[in-house]
């Protein structure tokens, strides 16, 4: 286990009025509430809070510090009048007031449609690297499988008050911003950088921060950060998606090189994940490619367990759907995914069996 890769998950979170369902600019009171607690972030919209693990190592880490996470916001929540949900995009009415953040003020007024198509929810997960040019290495060996983490993960299929019919409403939200498209099959790192850097120079993003890929390297961090996924709803959900993709690249960093599908194609496969969510044979294939670096984490037994949970109850966006089926108000739907978001799996299913 002496050389196994560091993973850590950044969640986002929408805030639910506890009486209408709507999303409410609750964040700044949340987190005056919660002095001194560094992996509790404001987001880029004040009815967003964001959390960060640590770096973990095991799989059985990144579970604890997310359970922690979600529990601890969603005391600081209730204690605002106001429920945090695990919900890619909020299911009723929003109100886009951007949170009072020089770097953010600063995109909203140079980008003022981003605020329009803001308000989005994701699991970014990250993965250690050793170096940039094994980070760009990393990304070609996750590229061709960005559809399906996006269906693994697809869970917004609300927004203003209705069914999108999209297992993900978030991509096509989050696909309008200038960079936020899937990472070329770079060759190396002079080729990653010169893509960034005519973003940045084409006046599309202000900084490497700005750039959106699905997969990108972090600005931040000595890590591969892949951006694809929806908000979990439930921390199950999280776990497997931060295990495959440690796993991708790892498998990546062996060497093993993949096919890489045009630029077309992969975004059709992406459209088509969107729509239509999870797609088990398509995780079949992914857990058949990436076993290897599964066994060697230790981590196959817990990814395997998780996934066939995960594949018996459908997709975030399926649990949604069922339970709104038996949600009389928008009230009751919001308090019910505030219950899946901090519960475990069975608990959060509780209401539709």
């Amino acid at each position: 286990m002496a050389d196994v890769l560091t993973v850590g998950v950044e969640e986002e979170f929408v805030l639910l009025d506890t009486r209408t369902g709507a999303a409410v600019p609750a964040a700044p009171r949340i987190l005056a509430a919660m002095p001194g607690e560094p992996d509790v972030v404001p987001e880029f919209l004040r009815f967003q809070i964001e959390t960060t693990t640590g770096v973990c190592r095991s799989l059985s880490e990144v579970r604890a510090d997310l359970t922690r996470l979600r529990r601890r916001v969603g005391e600081a929540a209730a204690d605002a009048s106001c429920l945090a949900v695990a919900t890619a995009v909020a299911p009723f009415g929003t109100a886009p007031l951007v949170t009072a953040d020089a770097r953010y003020e600063r995109l909203a007024v140079r980008f003022p449609a981003l605020v329009a198509g803001a308000g989005t929810c994701a699991c970014h997960v990250h993965v250690g690297i050793p170096s940039r040019a094994a980070g760009v290495r990393a990304l070609a060996g996750v590229r061709p499988w960005l559809g399906v983490l996006l269906g693994l993960s697809a869970n917004s299929p609300y927004a203003g008050g209705a069914d999108s019919g999209w297992a993900s409403t978030r991509y096509p939200l989050w696909s309008r911003r200038p960079t936020a498209r899937p990472p070329a099959a770079w060759r190396d790192v002079a080729e990653y950088d010169a893509a960034v850097a005519e973003a940045i120079g084409s006046g599309a993003v202000p900084d490497a921060r700005g750039g959106y890929f699905y997969a990108r390297l972090s600005p931040r961090y000595p890590t591969v950060e892949v951006r694809i996924a929806d908000a979990c709803l439930g921390v199950a959900d999280a776990v497997v998606l931060a295990g495959l993709v440690r796993a991708l690249v790892a498998t990546a960093l062996r060497g093993e090189a993949v096919p890489q599908p045009s630029g077309t194609v992969l975004a059709q496969g992406l459209r088509a994940a969107a729509r239509q969510g999870l797609d088990r044979a398509g995780v079949a294939r992914l857990l058949a490619h990436v076993r290897p670096a599964l066994e060697a984490a230790g981590d196959l037994e817990v990814v395997h367990r998780g996934w066939t949970a995960l594949a018996d109850r459908g997709g975030g966006a399926v649990r949604q759907r069922a339970l709104r089926a038996v949600s009389a108000t928008p009230a009751e739907f919001a308090a019910r995914l505030a219950s899946a978001t901090r519960g475990t799996e069975d608990e959060s299913m509780e209401a539709v069996r």
